[in-house]
């Protein structure tokens, strides 16, 4: 009965979380200067007169805001103001799945790669391996997602012609955007494990699961491991909304087809419905996915309470 009242305030404070985002880009985006209708080349004002009233650009902005905050809440985000024939929704179930794809392999790549490095940094502390493994991850940290990408098809691709430079479809066209993504996210998941390995390993009852004579192997990945995640699980919350965030340059980088590509033309196009229905899909998955990892930390410490 807890969890489910933890869950409906949290789904509560998530819609009200969603409506102010929603009211500041809508005021951001109309505040801005430009128009979904300029051009190099102007419009004939009755043309452009014609296209604000099919969009409802010429009422008052009160009314612009009220039939768009009534048309997002029963989930229709209108039309493109520059891809007319598709309305927001089918934009976005085209592009979603490319980018959710995506942003699943970089995040279990970071996972895989950073808790390994983690674990064995923290169980050979002081030595070359551990030494090496933290000036990796200090690397790793410092460089942005695009500095790896071009590093990556600089080696990967002309040097060592392994992955192809572009392009979304085959499994060897996601090597190359799935690492460059998760590479910063798995230091940072390495740096969290390693101290809380060390942290771990410290305790009581550890020592005590030595003292019955526990396989080494079984109290490093039952009992230590476990007690370490709780780091991870609550970095996983921004790290997800960095994933998504930083997909967009990744996407561009890479050509791939996903949301990325759509948002960044939506925010130099000024087509607001788009450039909105975007924003709204990034914050409600931000707030779902820390929900989850809230409920995922209470799973894995019984101590923590949902209240």
């Amino acid at each position: 009965m807890v969890a489910v009242w933890f869950v409906l305030r949290r789904a509560f404070w998530i819609a009200v979380t969603v409506w102010v985002v929603f009211t500041v880009s809508f005021l951001l985006m109309k505040a801005v200067p430009g128009g979904p209708f300029d051009r190099e080349r102007a419009l004939d004002p009755a043309i452009e007169a014609r296209l604000k009233a099919r969009y409802g650009l010429d009422r008052p902005l009160w009314e612009q805001y009220w039939n768009e905050l009534r048309h997002a809440v029963r989930g229709d985000l209108g039309y493109s103001f520059r891809m007319p024939d598709l309305t927001v929704n089918q934009i976005i179930a085209q592009g979603l799945p490319i980018s959710a794809s995506l942003g699943l392999l970089a995040l279990s790549f970071a996972l895989a790669l950073g808790l390994t490095a983690g674990v064995l940094s923290a169980l050979a502390r002081g030595t070359w391996l551990d030494v090496s493994l933290r000036l990796a991850a200090t690397v790793g940290i410092a460089l942005p997602s695009f500095v790896i990408a071009g590093l990556a098809i600089l080696f990967f691709v002309f040097l060592i012609p392994l992955f192809p430079a572009a392009g979304w479809g085959s499994p060897r066209q996601l090597v190359l955007p799935a690492l460059c993504l998760g590479g910063p996210y798995a230091a940072y998941i390495a740096r969290l494990t390693r101290t809380s390995m060390l942290d771990v390993l410290s305790q009581d009852y550890i020592r005590t699961a030595y003292a019955k004579g526990l396989p080494r192997r079984r109290i490093i990945l039952v009992h230590a491991l476990r007690g370490a995640l709780l780091p991870v699980v609550s970095f996983l919350g921004p790290a997800v909304a960095g994933i998504l965030t930083g997909s967009l340059v990744i996407e561009e980088i890479f050509f791939i087809p996903g949301l990325g590509v759509h948002f960044v033309q939506a925010a130099l196009q000024r087509d607001y419905t788009l450039a909105m229905g975007l924003v709204l899909l990034y914050t409600v998955l931000i707030c779902v996915m820390n929900l989850l990892v809230d409920l995922a930390y209470a799973v894995l410490d019984p101590r923590v309470k949902l209240e």
